[in-house]
């Protein structure tokens, strides 16, 4: 077996794991600390919102060597208005894709023009496309329409198949992975196209799948919890998080790797500048649903779940039989997590080193006696 694949399988049984829930406030804050720079970022810097949603005129050019840069100026002079320049392809092979916001027909016609005696080239090789801002704001209405429809019927949905706390805390994550992934676009400066709003709204589904496979360790973990007295929710719900980890961060690489093909070779050595406006929506939504859905989604559940009356006795009744097994000389029973909890009964079940103290729990009967055997 690979070494991941045996990590997996141990982090699955409880030998091995990490304190997700016993560590959260550090991810809370870094999370906090995350989103409130994607807003700062967004509030001070803004989105480059594309012709799509401006309105105004795309020409395409026939091959050419001159610059990005001059291009650039040559059809800010020519228009009065900003312009970005994108260059499709490499070397003298390479064409040219100018936007130019908020020109219409009979200006979009002397741009063009002065476009094609600035560059060198016919007149007739320069093909240009108008795009009314009506159909961006179209296109930007239906957008917000498909997110709020996709977020009441995820939150029913969570509330029925789960619970109520379940649902709020996948909302939360949601909320973090849009906000954050918007954030970045402001900063870098990426234009936000249709394509664009396609990636955030495709982010949202492997954001809730990652999520809801935790969710349901947890809700079949938890069964009959108030009848044991020897782990607490968040015990259970941090167990969760580190069975499905392995899974979790295979799903998010598998997903990332193409994604990052088209960003970083398709975007960035090859020339295809279309592509950044879906790819980096993609990429930077993968990876913050990978992290929400672990470090955030799951913690807020447990923080959620240990403030009802039954989950504070419980946690009260379960401290206190370590403290006393500690008193004796025992090994306390604090870990989190073992299959007795899913009915194999005690002494079927298996060692877990997943705790507070991350101390060993005994095997089945006979714990603290002496072997027999001398060394």
């Amino acid at each position: 077996m690979s070494k991941l694949g045996n990590l997996g399988a141990r982090l699955h049984r409880g030998e091995v794991g990490y304190d997700f829930v016993g560590n959260r406030k550090i991810w809370y804050g870094l999370s906090i600390l995350i989103t409130i720079t994607a807003i700062v970022g967004l509030a001070v810097r803004g989105l480059n919102m594309g012709i799509e949603f401006q309105g105004g005129a795309v020409f395409n050019t026939p091959k050419t060597s001159v610059s990005v840069a001059q291009a650039q100026e040559y059809a800010e002079e020519a228009s009065g208005h900003d312009a970005i320049v994108q260059r499709l392809g490499s070397g003298d092979d390479a064409t040219l894709r100018i936007q130019v916001a908020g020109i219409d027909t009979t200006e979009a016609d002397k741009v063009s023009a002065e476009l094609a005696k600035k560059l060198g080239v016919a007149e007739k090789d320069v093909t240009g496309e108008l795009v009314g801002p009506s159909w961006g704001e179209q296109i930007a209405n239906k957008a917000w329409q498909g997110l709020g429809i996709f977020l009441v019927l995820v939150v029913i949905y969570l509330a029925i198949a789960f619970e109520w706390r379940m649902a709020l805390a996948a909302f939360v994550a949601l909320i973090h992975d849009i906000t954050i992934t918007v954030g970045i676009y402001a900063l870098v400066g990426f234009e936000v196209t249709p394509g664009t709003v396609i990636g955030l709204l495709t982010i949202l589904g492997y954001s809730l799948y990652d999520t809801v496979v935790v969710f349901d360790s947890l809700k079949e973990q938890t069964k009959d919890i108030t009848k044991q007295t020897r782990w607490t929710y968040s015990d259970i719900a941090n167990r969760s998080i580190n069975s499905t980890l392995v899974r979790s961060v295979n799903t998010t690489v598998v997903a990332l790797l193409p994604v990052a093909g088209l960003l970083f070779i398709g975007g960035g050595f090859l020339g295809a500048g279309m592509l950044n406006d879906i790819s980096l929506s993609l990429f930077v939504g993968l990876a913050a649903g990978a992290y929400s859905s672990i470090f955030i989604a799951t913690p807020l559940v447990a923080d959620l779940k240990e403030h009802e009356p039954q989950m504070k006795a419980l946690k009260k009744r379960v401290l206190a039989k370590r403290a006393q097994a500690g008193a004796h000389g025992e090994a306390p029973d604090d870990a989190p997590f073992t299959d007795e909890l899913l009915g194999d009964g005690p002494e079927d079940a298996a060692p877990a080193v997943v705790g507070p103290r991350n101390q060993p729990a005994s095997r089945g009967r006979g714990r603290g006696r002496p072997s027999g055997k001398r060394r």
